[in-house]
């Protein structure tokens, strides 16, 4: 998954974290999807990577099609919540899904993804809140995270926990 995080100034009085968009394949300049996290106010740690979980759940909930916008919000206590648009293969006709991806998922995403991928997560933030960038340009990095986007890499310690309560595995092979 390609994602770029943007920093803008914090919305005034808004409980709002993060912004969460999906572009689709087909509208990208390069031709790939594209996740757009936009963060506001100081770059934090645990802000961008709750952003990242919600950018990584709304296309298990959502989906994951060519042509699906994903648009959301993320709140410290109330989750993502937000939307998904696309336009049906068949008829052509617009389609429409609310998205509501509940704190408590996050939060057990984010813990994932700090565990994966918190050094890279700890370098975004520091290179979005360094000093020397230039006046009147956007903070944005791009970078791109697919392992998270794999949802056996969710399952991983499930599966690790089974083996390990297991007596033992039984192959059976039937040679010549």
């Amino acid at each position: 998954m390609d994602v770029l995080v943007m920093l803008e100034d914090g919305p005034d009085e808004s409980p709002v974290l993060a912004r969460v968009d999906s572009v689709p394949a087909m509208v990208s300049t390069d031709h790939r999807a594209r996740e757009v996290v936009t963060l506001y106010g100081t770059p934090n740690a645990e802000y961008l990577t709750l952003a990242l979980a919600a950018a990584v759940e709304s296309h298990r909930t959502a989906g994951t099609g060519s042509g699906a916008f994903r648009h959301l919000g993320v709140w410290s206590e109330r989750g993502a919540v937000g939307d998904a648009a696309w336009r049906d293969e068949i008829t052509g006709e617009l389609l429409t899904r609310d998205v509501d991806i509940p704190f408590a998922v996050l939060s057990e995403t984010a813990v994932r993804l700090k565990e994966t991928c918190g050094p890279m997560i700890g370098r975004l933030v520091a290179g979005l809140g360094m000093a020397d960038w230039p006046e009147g340009t956007w903070r944005a990095i791009s970078f791109r995270l697919d392992a998270m986007m794999d949802p056996a890499a969710f399952e991983a310690d499930e599966i690790l926990e089974v083996l390990r309560e297991a007596d033992g595995l039984t192959y059976e092979y039937e040679g010549d």
